[in-house]
Parts: C-alpha cells; structure tokens; sequence
C-alpha cells in the first residue's frame, strides 16, 4: 500500500510533463503503468510547473535536443522581432537554456563568426546540412551566464556595481527571490534597504529592475538610472 501510494505520488508530478517537448514517450509510459497497477484516475495534480503550452517554436525543440546531442550543423530560417523578413542562418548548436518560460538557443554563428543566441520562438524553420561540426571547445555553459541577468551576454562587457534603493514593503520579496547571485545588502533602515548587485547591463537586466515599479530606485550607475528613467517617461507617454 505504502509503495502504491509512493506511485500515484510520482505519476502526479510525471503528468505535468505531458505534452513538452523530448517527453512523448511519457504518454504511454503513464498509460501502461496506470493499467499495470491499476491508477487510472488515481492521481491528484499537487505541482504545477511554468509552462506555456501555446508558445511558438517547441516543435523544433525535439531537433535542436538532438542536434546538440549528436553534433549536428543547422540551416536555421530565423525572424527577429525587428526583422521584415526571415533570414538563413548556419548554426552550429551547444545549448538550450530557458528564461522568463521562454527557450533560446546558443551556439556558434557562421554569419557572426562568433557565439549567438535565438529565440525558439522566432525560428520558422530548420535543417540538418552536411557541413562539419565546430566544437565548442570554449565555453563552460555552467559558468557563462554568472554575470547576467538573463541570456544576453556580452563577451567583451564587464560586470559593474549597480546600487539599488528597495521600499521596505518590497524587500522581503527580494530578499526571499535575489535579482542576481551577487546581490548584498549596503544598509538596512527604517523605510529602505539599499543592495548592490554585480552584473553586466542588459535588457533584462532593465527591465526585471523596471518591473518593481516605484519600489526599486536606481542608485548607480547612472546609465541604469537613464535607462529606467527613460523606460518610465516613455510608459506615462501612453497614458497622456
């Protein structure tokens, strides 16, 4: 009785899984072991993970998996957000990392002779070409994204402090959920806490700090203080 329990347990958290891309042998996995065992309709959903099941660019998840695993060069047709019309890329892929429950791809653009990411969701369309692999004999994917918020990194960019001025309201909030590893506390007083954070400055970067609203007060650099600044002029634009 115990292990049954321990089962039905696991098919629930197994069942959030359905449909994603790499798990459509999880279909008749549950089936047949809901038949073995006799669980059909036994199991209750207690995990909900983040997931958009209506995002673009997940069929292509499945050959992208695969072509990373077995070292395979990509033709990929790609229309960025400010593109008129699509372009052909030759990519040679190394990793899949997901951010903000969207999925971004990384690895060694021909065009750019250099390590780019793309957006699933903007890929129209993909091909294995015959062309030899180049390795990625460089980067440590582990440690590559230690200095961003995000997945825009920067290989010439260096990290800098930025100080953030956070409402006491808010704090607890980002105290429990860190902007970034970096993060440390300066002071702490009766209204505020001001942190600092290490990082490289990127989209989003500006836009997680932009998301607190007049909780988070930008203390330096003064480019971020510009850039969020000039993000909420632009918002109050709208409703003028």
């Amino acid at each position: 009785e115990s292990e049954a329990k321990q089962l039905k347990e696991t098919l629930s958290i197994l069942t959030r899984f359905k449909g994603m891309p790499q798990f459509e042998w999880m279909e008749e996995m549950l089936i047949r072991i809901e038949s073995a065992f006799n669980l059909k309709g036994s199991t209750n959903i207690i995990v909900g993970f983040e997931h958009n099941q209506y995002l673009k660019g997940l069929n292509h998840f499945t050959e992208i998996f695969n072509s990373i695993q077995y070292k395979r060069v990509l033709k990929i047709e790609y229309k960025g957000f400010k593109q008129i019309k699509s372009t052909q890329v030759i990519f040679h892929p190394y990793f899949l990392k997901q951010y903000n429950s969207r999925w971004f791809l990384f690895g060694y653009n021909e065009d750019f002779n250099s390590i780019s990411n793309l957006a699933l969701d903007r890929i129209v369309g993909l091909k294995a070409i015959s062309k030899k692999y180049q390795e990625n004999n460089a980067i440590n994917f582990e440690e590559y994204f230690d200095d961003v918020v995000g997945v825009t990194v920067s290989e010439t960019a260096k990290p800098i402090k930025i100080q953030l001025e956070i409402v006491k309201s808010l704090w607890p909030y980002i105290e429990s959920k860190p902007i970034h590893g970096s993060q440390r506390i300066i002071s702490k007083k009766q209204t505020n806490v001001i942190i600092e954070l290490e990082v490289q400055i990127n989209y989003e970067l500006i836009t997680t700090i932009f998301a607190y609203g007049e909780g988070v007060k930008v203390l330096q650099p003064e480019e971020v203080r510009v850039g969020i600044m000039n993000k909420a002029k632009a918002l109050l634009n709208n409703y003028l």
